[in-house]
């Protein structure tokens, strides 16, 4: 297991063969939160078992009382074997999801208690937003100590919630929360991504009343219970981004099965101009290497390029020859892993909030990196890859919150990668 091994030894590679990818992380976790708002089994099918975050998780459902049983590497089925706890009592490690913990307890028993978000530190992350859907939809919310507690003693009810901004988690948190408040919720200017409509296709399963209008609203019809559900997890379109990135700054020759097209056009669009050769498989993407041309993006709500996606672009800069542009307006102080990437010869700049990446066709030189999040780790080892010498990438554990098998799957594809101490 990665998280025993804290650190990765990388050398350069050529990353070749045929790669699966495993379910999405960022859609796992929120069909576990999920399963808070029912007592009947949900199963979930093509699940990340191993991912560190989902480890988490499914320790933060079995303290408040459920049963969680793995069937093989890639099922779960969540079941309810008596009545469940309010407050998660909980002192391990704290990822954000406990946040849509409280909005499923709320809308379910009528208050709920979680300790306060963790996760990556990818500057601020408040949780303001999380706090004003609740209190629109009736809830008294505050915070005490170490824990954040919610409560409506005669339930939610439904109401109108405009999002001030395009925020993935409080999109989740309003759909969760609403599915059993009483009468009809419309979240307004909610962020529609991959995952949330996963998310919105289990609730549907389990007999939630969802109708989504575009990006403009999505309504929501509230139900007084909800039922049981077998679903599979949509595949994880960063993994998918993480392998392209990979063989393309390699010179490799990757198919990737199963992915997810419909998710990722607006990257595709943009690494197509800059170089990559891509070809378009019955289900699956092959990529034949290319020459990378320096890139110039801007995150933005989906379907534009997602935060998480920039660090492993930046590797990409890394890659080209000339100055690459990356602008990223959600989480503007999200660039320390450019200091790491400094560490291995790197030329760089922050002007505002853009990162300016002065690329020399991967010229890097092997160092000790420190993985400062689960992307910024992901990003180094692909940095490593195409560096002079050896390259250890300290605190690599942060890469398996999100990735099934990482090392293993770099391994089959060629990649000189090894778990040290």
């Amino acid at each position: 297991m990665l998280d025993q091994f804290p650190n990765l030894t990388i050398s350069r590679s050529r990353l070749a063969g045929q790669v699966a990818l495993s379910g999405a992380k960022n859609s796992a976790l929120r069909l576990l939160a999920a399963s808070l708002l029912t007592d009947a089994p949900i199963r979930l099918r093509n699940y990340p078992s191993e991912l560190l975050d989902a480890q988490v998780h499914v320790g933060m459902l079995e303290a408040l009382g459920k049963s969680c049983v793995l069937d093989g590497a890639e099922a779960i089925t969540i079941t309810e074997p008596g009545p469940t706890a309010d407050k998660l009592a909980w002192d391990g490690r704290s990822i954000r999801n406990t946040l849509l913990i409280l909005g499923a307890l709320t809308a379910r028993h009528g208050r709920g208690a979680v300790p306060l978000p963790g996760g990556c530190k990818l500057g601020e992350r408040k949780y303001d937003l999380h706090v004003k859907l609740l209190e629109d939809l009736g809830a008294r919310v505050w915070d005490e100590g170490d824990y954040l507690y919610a409560e409506a003693p005669e339930g939610l009810v439904g109401a109108d919630i405009h999002l001030a901004l395009r925020s993935t988690g409080a999109t989740e948190n309003a759909i969760l929360a609403g599915s059993l408040a009483r009468g009809i919720t419309r979240i307004w200017n909610p962020h529609i991504r991959p995952e949330i409509l996963d998310l919105i296709a289990l609730l549907r399963k389990m007999g939630a009343q969802i109708t989504v209008y575009g990006q403009e609203h999505i309504e929501i019809i509230g139900s007084e219970a909800l039922s049981g559900a077998d679903h599979s997890v949509i595949p994880d379109n960063m993994e998918a981004i993480t392998w392209l990135v990979g063989a393309v700054i390699t010179g490799g020759d990757l198919e990737i099965l199963d992915f997810p097209y419909e998710d990722l056009e607006v990257v595709l669009a943009h690494l197509r101009a800059a170089g990559a050769q891509l070809y378009r498989g019955e289900t699956s993407l092959i990529v034949r290497g290319g020459t990378c041309y320096p890139i110039e993006i801007s995150t933005g709500p989906h379907p534009g390029i997602n935060s998480d996606v920039q660090p492993i672009l930046a590797a990409w800069g890394a890659k080209a020859r000339g100055e690459s542009r990356i602008v990223d307006l959600r989480f503007p102080g999200r660039y320390g892993y450019a200091e790491e990437m400094a560490k291995m010869g790197l030329r760089h700049e922050v002007v505002g909030d853009m990162l300016k990446i002065h690329g020399a066709g991967g010229d890097l030189a092997g160092a000790k990196v420190r993985a400062l999040d689960l992307r910024a780790g992901a990003a180094l080892t692909l940095c490593g890859l195409m560096a002079e010498g050896e390259t250890v990438v300290t605190d690599a554990w942060q890469i398996s919150r999100g990735y099934v098998n990482f090392v293993e799957k770099l391994q089959s594809l060629g990649g000189n990668v090894q778990i040290s101490a």
